[in-house]
């Protein structure tokens, strides 16, 4: 019996959405019970939201996580979020898997697009690896807090939920100003900035990165060494090139434009972890709402952008990107073949890339379009100066699956609340959802049309 056993027709990539609507559900169930609430009630569109968010590895939050949920409450969220990270589909095949000692075809199928950039893996190996090595990197990270950070500011419970959330990209905090209290604390920042570059960077890199390491020790005395992959190399170097990117924007922004009076190496520290952070983790160690324009702008892209294929992290993706600015160059400088250090890109990756940059760009438009109607569109100009930026930060947080918010995702609407819950759940499933749509919908043509010039620009 196959865990794919349910309407015909149906591509098994859909299986995530819902394995994913489904835990969202039960999460908003539980969450809305009295045991899990501290003090006050919530509504069942507040729980919904609070569920996606979790469940979506997000972190935009219309409630204090540390005050308006209880320890149960709080555990609930933190399943959900380590649940989303992982991929409702890679629990339930490595449940199957643990019992039986085989997946079916369609499930190895649905797992492997939706985790590595290949179809031929081992699954077994692949999912007991992935799942053992995130519990290890939990584990190891909220030891790490509760043992390095100041005396009193995490406890073991605080710390697996830090450590968690920081992995898995999703930015829920206990602390109703996240990281801030700890802006300057170098231990505390370097242990999640460590946690969120590993989940941004995709379980087949990790793996693969543990592979070189472990040959390269092995056969060190023999001269012998073995190099990363071409997919892995893409990601790495990108994810840094953003990283630092991003850093030195922040931090000339921030406290060179801005004059601010900070320390230079509590600067330089907050300026890395927010840049880090908008690698869709959600974390902040700056009060956002008082960044200047340029910073937000800036965070805005690298939201945009996201992580890597089959990791933690949302946005279009770092592959994404890069495969656009291959594509870009090569067209400038007249190259018939767009390429990325000794190969060139499929055709279909450059296709793929491109449509899903414009539908992304459509969604994130017409969603920020209709929040400006729902958030104050019956108002003039003059009351709602700046409120658009503010709408469209908190649109490509949501699609991006990042959870950073200037401070407008509280004081939402009814209506704004589920067009932003409806968001990140398409943020975090709709781009792989689509792709592989798109796969499936394809058919080759056998003749071709004469083709016409047409004027351009």
């Amino acid at each position: 019996m196959s865990i794919c056993k349910f309407p015909r027709g149906l591509p098994p990539i859909f299986l995530p959405v819902l394995f994913f609507g489904v835990a969202i559900l039960i999460g908003a169930i539980l969450l809305h019970q009295p045991i899990s609430l501290a003090h006050t009630e919530i509504s069942w569109t507040n729980a919904l939201f609070t569920a996606t968010s979790a469940a979506c590895v997000t972190g935009l939050t219309v409630v204090d996580t540390g005050t308006c949920f209880s320890r149960f409450g709080q555990t609930v969220i933190m399943i959900l979020i380590q649940l989303g990270g992982l991929g409702i589909m890679t629990f339930t095949s490595l449940a199957f898997y643990l019992v039986r000692q085989q997946v079916s075809l369609t499930d190895k199928i649905a797992v492997g697009q939706a985790l590595i950039p290949h179809n031929r893996f081992a699954l077994g190996d692949f999912l007991k690896t992935m799942f053992l090595g995130t519990i290890l990197i939990e584990g190891l990270g909220g030891l790490a807090l509760y043992t390095l950070a100041p005396a009193g500011s995490f406890n073991w419970f605080s710390a697996l939920f830090h450590s968690i959330s920081a992995f898995c990209n999703a930015g829920f905090s206990l602390n109703s100003n996240s990281l801030v209290p700890w802006r300057g604390n170098w231990p505390v920042n370097l242990i999640i900035m460590f946690l969120i570059i590993c989940g941004g960077l995709g379980f087949s890199v990790l793996i693969e990165m543990r592979g070189v390491f472990l040959a390269r020790i092995k056969f060190s005395h023999r001269g012998r060494k073995r190099a990363l992959s071409w997919y892995a190399g893409i990601v790495i170097k990108t994810s840094l090139l953003l990283i630092v990117v991003g850093w030195a924007a922040i931090f000339m922004a921030e406290f060179i434009g801005f004059h601010r009076q900070m320390p230079l190496g509590d600067a330089l520290l907050s300026s890395l972890f927010q840049s880090v952070t908008c690698r869709t983790a959600g974390f902040n160690s700056m009060d956002i709402h008082n960044m200047t324009n340029v910073s937000l702008f800036v965070m805005v892209i690298l939201m945009f952008i996201g992580g890597a294929p089959g990791s933690c992290a949302g946005g279009i993706k770092v592959t994404t990107f890069r495969t656009i600015y291959a594509f870009i160059t090569s067209q400038l400088k007249g190259r018939r073949r767009a390429r990325i250090g000794k190969f060139a890109i499929e055709k279909s990756a450059i296709n793929n890339a491109l449509i899903l940059l414009v539908l992304s760009v459509l969604i994130i438009f017409t969603a920020t379009l209709i929040l400006s109607i729902t958030e104050g569109g019956d108002l003039p100009h003059p009351q709602t100066r700046g409120q658009v930026f503010e709408i469209l930060f908190e649109t490509v947080s949501a699609f991006g699956t990042v959870g950073l918010s200037t401070g407008l995702t509280p004081h939402l609407s009814l209506a704004g609340k589920w067009l932003i819950t409806a968001l990140m759940f398409i943020g975090r499933l709709g781009p792989l959802v689509f792709l592989a749509s798109i796969k499936a919908m394809r058919k080759e043509e056998f003749f071709e049309l004469p083709e016409e010039d047409i004027l351009i620009g």
